[in-house]
């Protein structure tokens, strides 16, 4: 390939800058977040291959042709946003849920009403693949465009054999034509459906005996996960569920513990999970647990603001020691927004995180934990040059403080202007 080598110029701070061997922050480390002010960033081809100050750059730029400029005009450079945790494929929003929930009902009341994860199962199950697809393309480049360079999608609301295949098939074709990558994790545990409400051994037999194979016969997933919570399924059911999804070496990213102290974080664990997500219940004896693995723990701001619930304590996990990652968890019932500006926001209002902690979490760490941090999430040469420039702003906490507008100016995919 010819080599091709872009400039970005006058950057007021470039934010986010690691050694390629680190992998992921944790505790104390998550509050630092390297840079380098008045800085410049060179791109050859689609990866990062150096930077430094902008009175070295004539130093920077002697063995090169530069055959593009983009001028940042004071904004900052940090590396684009990974989010770890997405149900983008739907084929409805479920606006009417919302409205009952300011009537009073609880999450838990509207799903045995039939709303909730079965009221998306049933709108997609009546939908097409091509319309599912042509849907959460739509929705694939609005994220992007609001700073996402890379990407987790679960499926989950079919909930039948063909319906799930349908959802990872579309996860698949979003795969073919994206410009970022995206990880496709088979959530087939969800919820049970209306059809196996007496008959939950029949389901989880249905998910093991014919989902899985056809999944695997097909490459259709990466990962796997399960609702492990109060109302859906029991520790004891995902660990059948885990070891069966083992077999297909599709690893754990499991739901854990939105709900109450239902032992998923421990179980998850024990299978050594990739990650464990949402821990809105999550104690001392959950964090010591996490203490001893190499499990990422994944925080979901935007389902806690909208629901109403109780916030992950990240607060008191950074200060334990461990990792936190904080993730979108786009989806119509609980999250109907992927913008992972807000999830920084919520970071440092609700959860009391610090700017650099709120960054680390949704890039770096985010990374981690759907496996891409040797290629993102980072300033770092040789890494994909998926990068955010800003609008001119007056320092990192105005990214979080101003809640309500967009600071992004310009979005860098692949190292060209998305």
């Amino acid at each position: 390939m010819m080599k091709s080598y872009t400039l970005i110029s006058n950057i007021k701070m470039l934010a986010g800058i690691l050694d390629k061997n680190i992998l992921l922050k944790k505790g104390a480390e998550m509050g630092v977040l390297n840079s380098i002010e008045n800085a410049y960033l060179i791109i050859e081809n689609d990866c990062i291959f150096g930077f430094g100050k902008m009175e070295d750059l004539n130093e920077g730029i002697q063995n090169i042709k530069i055959s593009h400029e983009i001028n940042a005009n004071n904004g900052m450079v940090l590396p684009a946003f990974v989010d770890s945790h997405t149900h983008l494929v739907f084929a409805n929003w479920r606006e009417e849920e919302f409205e009952m929930r300011i009537k009073g009902k609880s999450y838990e009341e509207i799903a045995v009403a039939g709303g909730g994860i079965l009221n998306s199962a049933k709108k997609l199950q009546s939908m097409s693949e091509d319309e599912l697809f042509i849907k959460a393309l739509e929705r694939l480049n609005q994220v992007i465009k609001q700073g996402t360079g890379a990407i987790e999608i679960k499926s989950g609301y079919g909930l039948t054999v063909h319906d799930e295949l349908k959802m990872l098939r579309v996860i698949a074709q979003l795969k073919s034509v994206s410009p970022i990558p995206i990880k496709a994790t088979f959530l087939g545990a969800h919820a049970f459906p209306a059809e196996f409400k007496n008959n939950r051994k029949g389901y989880i037999d249905l998910i093991i005996n014919e989902m899985l194979p056809n999944i695997a016969k097909e490459n259709l997933a990466d990962y796997f996960d399960v609702f492990c919570d109060q109302g859906f399924y029991t520790v004891e059911e995902t660990d059948l569920l885990l070891k069966a999804a083992a077999k297909y070496n599709l690893k754990p990213k499991i739901h854990a513990n939105e709900l109450g102290y239902t032992g998923g974080v421990q179980v998850g664990v024990k299978h050594h999970a990739l990650s464990v997500d949402h821990l809105e219940y999550t104690g001392n004896e959950e964090i010591d647990c996490l203490l001893n693995s190499n499990t990422m723990p994944v925080g979901l701001p935007n389902c806690s603001f909208f629901l109403g619930i109780p916030y992950m304590p990240a607060r008191a996990m950074i200060d334990a020691g461990l990792p936190v990652c904080l993730a979108s968890d786009y989806n119509p019932g609980s999250s109907p927004n992927g913008r992972m500006g807000f999830v920084v926001s919520l970071a440092c209002t609700q959860m009391k995180l610090t700017p650099e902690e709120a960054i680390n979490a949704t890039t770096i760490n985010g990374a981690y934990a759907i496996e891409l941090s040797k290629t993102h999430g980072s300033i770092t040469i040789g890494k994909n040059a998926n990068l955010i420039i800003t609008k001119p702003i007056s320092s990192l906490a105005f990214l979080p403080y101003n809640f309500g507008n967009d600071s992004v100016e310009s979005v860098l995919i692949n190292g060209k202007v998305y």
